[in-house]
């Protein structure tokens, strides 16, 4: 596995394109299914800079061993999940259901869920794979559920602020206009037009909207009162003092980490390398499922990075971010699109609308712009 600020102008090895997450949809945030098990050998990654020397659980080089540090990682992550729980628990009474310190503990969660499901998927090879698969399963699903209301909510806020912004004293289209020196009259009659319609177009993105959220609310809070849940949460309580591993995995060196997280890292660059270059064609909703899949996969290598190096990739912090913003971006402009459907809505509503759809597009170039500049190997990008 490579530091992420060391660099190769060779093009990544191709591992299979693993397929789309497991999850209910985008926010699930839940590793892909299907990852190749075609890996590469432990030791330097294909820039020679790989981990010749992994920490052990004191973090001095030496021996890197399921006992040494993916249980005591795991363990650590379990209990952040309950810790969270009780949180969550403490702050959903009806007094303070919805409030900050709720919204808080609930991304803790997820938090926590996301990093035990990504290990589980990433080092299933070390561990009892039954187990591993089931509750990796079980927490994509808790995580999904959870994950809903929260983009709902961010959603809204998102495009309200867009169409605020868009319905203002100038559009984009305006100021180009003017800058080349031509006539505004027809720039003048389109902000006009969204004006009438912005109104109308918010009021139509909030009741769908907040409508998605309070389903998402009941169903999120139906999830954890249900046996189901009780099941997941008991499950990750025992993780905290017995993390199952696979039979002959005691005393493994390191092999048994380094070559799944170089698999991850492998997967994560090929993905790269094959995301659309710069120049294609905007407005191509058919590219964002290939992004999508990046993000995931970077969330994997990032939670292998923190398994097996002992800390968080900042390097990788500044893209991962682009892709959460890629993928906001793109659920915002489905949402646009969505409502501007809704039958027997004015000419004008529908005309603000499909300008918001725009901008939201605009908004995914921009934040595959910002991926591009802020990706810290120079593999994927600049490789032919």
């Amino acid at each position: 596995m490579r530091r992420p600020d060391q660099q190769t102008t060779t093009r990544p090895t191709s591992d299979p394109t693993p397929g789309a997450g497991t999850g209910a949809d985008a926010t699930a945030d839940t590793p892909p299914d299907g990852a190749g098990e075609q890996g590469h050998p432990a030791g330097p990654g294909p820039s020679g800079t790989g981990p010749t020397a992994p920490r052990t659980a004191e973090g001095h080089p030496g021996d890197l061993t399921t006992e040494a540090v993916l249980a005591p990682y795991l363990r650590g992550q379990a209990a952040d999940f309950l810790r969270s729980l009780r949180l969550h628990d403490e702050h959903s009474a009806p007094a303070d259901a919805g409030g900050p310190d709720a919204a808080a503990a609930t991304r803790a969660l997820r938090r926590a869920a996301r990093r035990i499901s990504g290990s589980l998927h990433t080092f299933r090879a070390a561990l009892d794979p039954h187990w591993a698969d089931q509750l990796r399963a079980e927490l994509a699903w808790l995580s999904g559920v959870l994950a809903r209301e929260h983009a709902y909510a961010g959603r809204l806020t998102r495009l309200v602020e867009a169409l605020h912004q868009l319905s203002g004293p100038a559009l984009p289209a305006a100021r180009g206009a003017r800058a080349a020196g031509e006539t505004s009259a027809s720039d003048a009659q389109g902000r006009a037009a969204l004006g009438v319609g912005a109104a109308r177009a918010g009021a139509l993105l909030e009741r769908r909207l907040t409508l998605a959220r309070t389903r998402s609310h009941s169903a999120a809070l139906q999830a954890l009162g249900s046996s189901r849940f009780h099941a997941v949460a008991d499950a990750v309580a025992l993780l905290v003092s017995d993390v199952p591993l696979a039979p002959g995995t005691t005393g493994r060196t390191a092999e048994a980490l380094l070559e799944p997280a170089e698999r991850a890292e492998q997967r994560l660059l090929a993905a790269v390398a094959a995301l659309p270059p710069a120049d294609t064609e905007p407005y191509n909703e058919a590219q964002d499922a290939a992004w999508h899949q990046a993000r995931l996969l970077l969330r994997l290598h990032r939670y292998a990075h923190e398994v097996v190096l002992g800390a968080a990739a900042p390097a990788l912090a500044s893209c991962g971010h682009a892709l959460d913003l890629h993928r906001d971006a793109v659920e915002a402009a489905a949402a646009a699109a969505a409502a501007a459907r809704t039958p027997r809505i004015a000419p004008a509503t529908a005309y603000a609308l499909g300008v918001l759809h725009a901008d939201q597009r605009h908004e995914v170039e921009a934040a595959r712009a910002v991926f591009r500049e802020t990706w810290p190997y120079a593999t994927a990008l600049t490789a032919p």
